[in-house]
Order: C-alpha cells, then structure tokens, then sequence
C-alpha cells in the first residue's frame, strides 16, 4: 500500500498542475467533510443532549445561534493549515488564501460574541424587574466595541499587517470618528443618564406630542425609544431626545393608585337664585344633604338674628343658594361614591365665570388607574350630576341649537312679532 502510494505521488510530480488540483480538491474535501461531521452530528449531538436540560429547551438560546457559528471555524481551520502542504502554489496564494481564513475566523467569534450578549440581555429581560434597569443600550455599546475590534484586526489580518499601526492612525482620526458616530456617542450618554436617573421605564406611559408619542414604551435601545401610542401605532423616538426635549410621564400617577378627574359642568348663571323655605324642606328629604342644611340653617338663623329690626329686609339676610346647595351635594356625593379615592384631593370649586356660562369644576382622584374603569366612573359621576341638576332648580349651559330655534318659533309667531 505504500509503495503504491509513493509510485501515485511520483507519478503526480510528473504533473505539476494536476498534483496541485488534485491536492486542492481533496482539501476542500476535507474541510466540507469537517463541516458536515461538526455541523451534522457534534451540533446536532450537542443540541439533542440539552434538550434535556431546562436550558436546552429555552428557544432563546437556539435562536442565538452561538454554537453553529462557532463551528464555521472548523472548516476554516482547516484550510488555512492545509494550504500551506499544497504544492507548487505560489507563496503569494498561500498568504491570501491563511489572511481570508483568519479574517474569517475573527468575525464568526465576533459574531459568536455578540449572540452571547443577546442572549444575555434576553435572560435579563426575564427578571421581574428588568424593566427598571434595561441593560440593552450597554449590550448594543460593549457589541459595537466588539466588531470594532474585529474590523481592524480582519484588516490587519487582509494586509498582513500588525493591528497597531492600524491603531496608531486612530489618534488623527479622532476628530473624524466623533463626527462619524456623534449620534452614536450622544445616545449613548443619554442611555446612561435614563438609566442612572431612572426618568423612563418599559412599560411607562409618556406624552411628547412634538414627535406624536403618546402610550407605552416597549423598548430601550442605544439609539432609540419605542413608544406604542393608544391607536396602536409605534413612534420611534431618538434616545437623546428624551434628555434634551420635554415630556410627560405617568408613571407617578400609575404608582400613586388613583388617576384624576378634573372637569366642570357650565351652569346658567341666570338660574341661580335663594332657595324657598319649601325647596328646603323638600331638599332636606336628600340623604347627603339633610346633615349640611339642618347646620347651614342654625349657622344662617344665628347670624340673621344679630341684625335685629334689619333682618325685615332679605337683602341684609343670609340665604341658602341653590348653587351652593348643589355645590355641598356633590362634595358629599364624592365622598360616598365607591369609584372616588377618599385618600386624595377633592374639591369641588367655581371657577370664573365665562360667556358660556359659570365653570362648576370638580377635581378628584379616582381609586384605579386603569383607562377603561376610570372612564366609566368619570361618566357616571356626570351622567348623575348632570340627571339631578334640575332639582336644585339649575341649569346647564349650552349654545342654542337648531332644536331651540324650532321651539321658539311657534312664541314669537304668536306674540306677533317677526325673527330679525
């Protein structure tokens, strides 16, 4: 066998060019045949052992595909040990053909490297509170520093040169690579700044309707903010606005456990008046009222009976208002209505009067957060206010509208007069 060996191989040195073909196929050969046995049976092997294991079966960590690229160096290994036995190939190839496997190693551990820290960071985000401190914008910094790294060795490795002249050049193009990566640096900054001051969080509702963002962030990047607004949308916001543009964040009242309510009703100024001895009496039939007018009436009496003979005029008298009645209803009404914090502020306040009526303001806080509950005690709470107003002998403001128009017609037809 092996002096039929040795009779091949003089025989192929007769043929140069042929013993260099055959050599490079059967190294070819070899490095396919090492890239199938790793891929095929070790990987694979490797992968079935772990599924077994609670890590193996993570999706995570086969869709970082750390293990496969890592095994691309195999077949490079290979190739580039194996050119250099080839003969009659010019020293020239040789050198190319080791360059381009050492490039190509470099980057498939880099490449390697940055699947780890993806996975890294998918592990963390799994930790209840992840969302509190988002490391992603120092995974994206450590992976740029890495393929940095690996772009000047892979340079250095094509030319055949020692990275440090590479790296020797850097200091004149200083200038050059801040203006180059200055989002880069700026976003930077800023990630460190959202996270060591804690301003935003996945999952906080903010506003910042200059760049029309307005509901949940759902990602912290190096470079961006993603926010999905109410209508489902997602706007994409630069990190470093988030540190030099102002904005809202809800977080504060999320954590607080009541969300406010601050909305008036705009009353018919021309409806207040006193109210009559009989509405008193009628209105103190009112669970949440007949409390405040018995000691409203002893307060009155008290002070109106100071004023001896001057009391016959009731100018000089005090009177209960249907405003203020209706007023002191409201205030007790919040404070038996389930829906209403009675931990937090409430008032129940006028507000200057405008050429659509007079502001009637209530400012509440109510006992949950969440969008669907609090809009549905907010309407229930007007629906109510809004249903007894005319027992109070009050009326809501409003513009006259096609209806009052149809309505008043008939009036002045009839009192002979005719619409401007």
């Amino acid at each position: 066998m092996k002096e039929q060996y040795q009779a091949t191989l003089a025989w192929l040195q007769q043929y140069p060019e042929l013993h260099t073909l055959i050599s490079l196929c059967l190294l070819l050969a070899g490095a396919w045949l090492a890239n199938w046995v790793v891929k095929r049976i070790l990987v694979r092997g490797l992968y079935r052992a772990l599924r077994s294991t609670t890590v193996g079966q993570d999706k995570a960590l086969a869709d970082s595909h750390v293990v496969r690229r890592l095994a691309n160096i195999v077949p490079a290994l290979i190739l580039a040990s194996g050119i250099k036995v080839i003969p009659h190939l010019p020293a020239a190839v040789v050198t190319v053909v080791e360059n381009v496997c050492s490039a190509f190693i470099i980057l498939t551990i880099a490449l390697a490297i940055g699947g780890v820290l993806n996975l890294v960071n998918a592990f963390y985000q799994r930790r209840p509170n992840a969302h509190l401190k988002p490391i992603k914008g120092y995974i994206q910094v450590v992976t740029i520093v890495i393929y940095a790294i690996a772009t000047i060795l892979m340079i250095a490795t094509l030319i055949d040169r020692s990275p440090l002249i590479l790296l020797s050049g850097l200091g004149a193009m200083a200038a050059v690579l801040m203006l180059i990566f200055q989002d880069t640096l700026l976003s930077l900054v800023a990630s460190v700044q959202i996270s060591s001051s804690d301003i935003v969080r996945v999952g906080d509702w903010i506003e910042m309707p200059q760049l029309n963002a307005d509901g949940d962030v759902i990602d912290i990047a190096l470079h961006t903010v993603k926010v999905q607004n109410w209508d489902k949308t997602i706007t994409t916001i630069p990190t470093k606005r988030l540190i030099s543009d102002p904005f809202k964040n809800y977080r504060g009242m999320q954590e607080s456990g009541g969300r406010r309510i601050k909305r008036a009703i705009y009353l018919d100024q021309t409806s207040v008046r006193f109210l009559s001895p009989d509405e008193i009496a009628r209105l103190q039939r009112f669970l949440l009222l007949g409390q405040y007018l018995s000691s409203k009436q002893s307060e009155l009496l008290s002070w109106n009976a100071e004023l001896a003979d001057a009391a016959q005029e009731p100018a000089n008298t005090r009177r209960v208002t249907n405003l203020g009645t209706f007023r002191a209803y409201v205030e007790h009404y919040l404070r038996q209505h389930p829906g209403v914090n009675q931990n937090m502020t409430q008032i129940v306040r006028q507000l200057q009067p405008t050429a659509d009526g007079l502001p009637l303001e209530l400012y509440c806080f109510t006992n949950t957060v969440a969008w669907v509950p609090y809009e549905g005690y907010q309407s229930d709470i007007f629906d109510h206010l809004l249903a007894i107003l005319p027992e109070f002998g009050l009326r809501v403001f409003q513009h006259p509208s096609g209806a009052d128009m149809r309505e008043l017609r008939p009036a002045l037809h009839g009192s002979g007069s005719s619409p401007a």
